[in-house]
């Protein structure tokens, strides 16, 4: 009977507490494989990844950094899990972050504004870009049923064409070798606070949004209306939520942040749009979101990791001639090592379940 009970309440254990050890332990199993392909390489795994080690917080300055760097996934990833917890797929985050970093770049070059209005307009000229990009297949979905993983993974594709066409041509800055508008204005710019980093202030923006999107998602009734209609639409129709409704909010939402974070790299690092500068912020957003199950906490948090590791894979490339790449293979194993575990789990609960309930049984 003691046994029984002892399993029983192991089932019962904190669900949060489960997928912790389920991160740590699929980081781990992503590292030992990363470590066999480095070895396979004629590298020794031990110096590279201390190579990475130091690389991405080796210094405060590099440490600083890695927090920069952490800023636009937080972002990518909030706007991500906005929309996938309320049942519709915003997977159109990358070309969403491309015109809401034109926009900012567009916006910051108006003169004459004061700081403290500058920066407001900046962001708001990016978010709503965002918003609207979003909004197309957001009203597709819910209007005429039309697959929106499909569409936005498109639109993706128009955001970062339409922007290259606007940055080479109509919008290149004058006697540049390099297609990127002209700087945006010294009252549109964060200043580094950190000599040596571009740390500023974007960081602390985007942990006040998590902090914003923690809020709203656990303690209003629209996070409550959203919760809902991602877990079940047709149950939530019966307390009254309009499922359609919701989700063109969300997606609104999801694109207005994606916008943001585009911003943020404007504003806050390049001071301009240039073409083709980002390496994938808004698909490693989706894969931040579905590691942390969409949880705004657990997003800032494997935010950060995915930013030490692939501030990390340079140092590892210089030290050990490894291509950077090992850094996406390590983010793709972790997702799919999570994805196996969480997909077997609720046969082993239900063996697990089985088993105390014979013991149960027998004593």
């Amino acid at each position: 009977m003691a046994n029984a009970i002892g399993v029983i309440a192991l089932l019962k254990a904190s669900a949060g507490r489960r997928d912790i050890i389920s991160f740590v332990v699929a980081l781990l199993m992503a590292l030992a494989i990363g470590a066999l392909i480095i070895l396979v390489t004629g590298a020794n795994p031990l110096v590279a990844y201390r190579a990475g080690l130091k690389a991405a917080a080796g210094t405060s300055y590099r440490f600083l950094n890695t927090l920069c760097s952490t800023t636009v996934l937080v972002m990518t990833g909030l706007a991500c899990s906005i929309a996938f917890g309320s049942g519709i797929q915003n997977i159109g985050v990358e070309g969403q972050l491309y015109l809401g970093a034109f926009a900012a770049a567009i916006a910051g070059q108006i003169v004459g504004l004061p700081k403290a209005i500058h920066i407001p307009l900046v962001f708001l000229g990016a978010a709503i870009a965002g918003a609207i990009w979003a909004f197309i297949p957001g009203i597709l979905r819910v209007w005429r049923g039309v697959n929106e993983v499909v569409v936005t993974l498109m639109m993706n594709y128009v955001a970062m064409m339409l922007t290259s066409y606007w940055v080479n041509y109509p919008f290149k800055r004058p006697g540049s070798s390099w297609p990127e508008t002209v700087a945006i204005q010294e009252s549109a710019r964060m200043s580094y606070l950190f000599p040596l980093t571009r740390f500023n202030n974007t960081f602390f923006m985007s942990m006040m949004f998590m902090l914003v999107v923690l809020f709203v998602v656990r303690r209003t009734q629209a996070g409550y209306e959203s919760r809902m209609v991602g877990l079940n639409p047709k149950a939530s129709t019966i307390a009254g939520i309009e499922p359609g409704k919701t989700m063109l909010k969300a997606m609104l939402v999801s694109g207005a942040l994606g916008g943001l974070a585009g911003g943020m790299e404007v504003t806050g690092t390049m001071y301009r749009f240039m073409d083709s500068f980002s390496p994938g912020f808004g698909m490693t957003g989706i894969l931040i979101a579905l590691v942390a199950q969409n949880d705004p906490i657990r997003v800032a948090i494997v935010a950060f990791i995915f930013a030490f590791m692939k501030n990390g894979a340079s140092g590892i490339e210089l030290a050990t001639d490894v291509p950077a790449e090992i850094c996406d293979i390590l983010q793709t194993l972790i997702v799919l090592f999570l994805a196996a575990e969480r997909s077997l789990r609720p046969m082993l609960n239900e063996r697990l379940q089985r088993k105390a309930a014979a013991r149960g049984v027998q004593q």
